[in-house]
């Protein structure tokens, strides 16, 4: 399983969220996208989800601190524990998952992906 989850500012946009998951994942494919919960409900990364045809996973706050992350997210911190991305994506992706690379921020620097990839069970 593949997870893109993102964190984003109130000016995002959907051009903000693809330039984060590019410059995160390029045009690989995922299979959904996260997000923390209060974030889900806001048009942009609604109508990128269904462009994409993605579920979109909220996941809770506390499932969010709950979670170690790589890169500390300044802006973030006082309600994360570090990145809102790194942390969504890990929590969507289930125990086990791991960060194909730290967060990758979009060029308007609005948006910021990380992906969480967790294999299968054997």
């Amino acid at each position: 399983m593949i997870v893109a989850g993102f964190g984003f500012r109130r000016a995002a946009t959907m051009s903000s969220l693809e330039g984060a998951l590019a410059a995160a994942w390029g045009a690989r494919a995922i299979d959904c996208l996260a997000v923390p919960a209060d974030k889900a409900e806001a048009d942009p990364i609604r109508a990128f989800a269904t462009s994409r045809s993605l579920p979109l996973v909220p996941v809770d706050a506390e499932d969010l601190v709950a979670v170690e992350t790589v890169t500390p997210g300044p802006a973030a911190a006082p309600r994360f524990n570090g990145s809102p991305a790194e942390a969504a994506a890990l929590a969507a992706a289930g125990p086990g998952a791991r960060l194909a690379g730290p967060r990758a921020i979009s060029p308007d620097r609005l948006a910021t992906c990380a992906i969480a990839i967790r294999e299968p069970a054997s």
